[in-house]
């Protein structure tokens, strides 16, 4: 019992590692740039299907083969992205009209500002079902969102 027990351990430990990466996939990241390329497959002899125009969008690693990354965007959107296209730096993508940024990581916390669909915003950090967010514009905004009202947040985490 003990020896399967100690074996099934190191196969789940080998079935993360076994990623080029040795990071876990699924996982978010963003993109490093303004101009990315999404090609239907990993390499650059594949064609380009999309091309982001947003740095720091959020996306999803969903396999990995050699330097390149099969993604997956907010909308379903599938593709490969070379890894030196990609950062660890997250963020998260409000996904609707009207999500109020709250002072504190309460319901009944004081709205500091309404954000629209769209917004890109980096991640502080996570609590509970809020995540304290910033937002650069001509004003920096700090504040909490609803881990539900954000793509790009593990929502077990």
């Amino acid at each position: 019992m003990r020896f399967s027990v100690f074996f099934l351990t190191i196969f789940l430990s080998v079935d993360v590692l076994s990623t080029p990466s040795g990071l876990p996939i699924p996982r978010f990241v963003s993109l490093r740039s303004s101009e990315v390329n999404l090609r239907v497959g990993p390499g650059n002899h594949f064609p380009t299907d999309w091309v982001y125009q947003r740095a720091n969008l959020p996306i999803e690693i969903i396999a990995e083969f050699g330097d390149w990354r099969k993604v997956k965007d907010f909308d379903g959107t599938q593709g490969w992205i070379h890894k030196s296209l990609l950062s660890g730096h997250l963020y998260g993508l409000v996904l609707k009209d009207k999500t109020p940024l709250l002072g504190d990581n309460d319901k009944n916390s004081s709205v500091v500002a309404w954000l629209q669909n769209g917004v890109v915003a980096k991640l502080l950090k996570c609590k509970g079902d809020f995540c304290q967010i910033q937002i650069r514009r001509e004003d920096s905004f700090k504040g909490w969102v609803l881990k539900t009202d954000l793509w790009g947040v593990d929502i077990k985490e």
